[in-house]
């Protein structure tokens, strides 16, 4: 990864310059949220990451853990910088959302392997399958777990087509759980932004 996409000390105020300015940062990382989320079908979302959202996330957890100190700071961004997209890639965190804890302990029980099954696509490309859980496992033999980390590497070939008007279509792939869904406007104009 570059250090252009990584966020340093230097992009993080301090937590009395946080406990400032967090109203509206809040409210302007909500906004952009909204077209970072794709819903593959009622119970699974990709939440995709950027360096707004990773600082909004590095940020609240200082905040949390009430940490000022180099050493936890360095902790912290060493934690979440992984989530940063480096410019030829997407990065999200993919959650299974079953609000019954009873129906939900049962689909993870189903969807064994999902993690390995989302895809995106763009036009005139074969898929790019998500490359997941690279920091630790999540799954096992009984059940997958309701939050997973992916990556979605592209060529340069891909991102070229994607900057000229070419589709792109996400989805999942699972014997149990399949969607796709073809992105446009807002959403895929903020994908489109992570790459360099």
């Amino acid at each position: 990864m570059t250090k252009t996409h990584q966020l340093s000390r230097h992009d993080l105020w301090s937590l009395e310059e946080y406990a400032i300015k967090r109203a509206t940062f809040r409210s302007q990382v909500m906004q952009h949220k909204k077209n970072r989320q794709v819903a593959l079908g009622p119970n699974t979302t990709l939440y995709f990451e950027d360096r707004l959202t990773v600082q909004y996330q590095i940020q609240e957890m200082l905040r949390i853990e009430k940490v000022f100190e180099s050493a936890g700071i360095e902790e912290e961004l060493s934690a979440y910088n992984p989530m940063v997209p480096d410019g030829c890639n997407w990065k999200a965190t993919f959650m299974i959302e079953y609000t019954d804890p009873i129906v939900r302990a049962a689909q993870l029980e189903k969807m064994i392997g999902i993690e390995d099954l989302v895809w995106a696509q763009i036009e005139g490309f074969e898929k790019v399958w998500a490359i997941s859980d690279e920091d630790l496992e999540r799954s096992n033999d009984t059940k997958t777990s309701s939050v997973h980390f992916m990556r979605f590497e592209l060529t340069a070939d891909m991102i070229a087509a994607l900057k000229n008007a070419s589709g792109l279509t996400i989805g999942v792939e699972h014997a149990v759980y399949t969607y796709n869904l073809e992105l446009t406007g807002e959403t895929k104009a903020s994908l489109i932004n992570d790459l360099d």
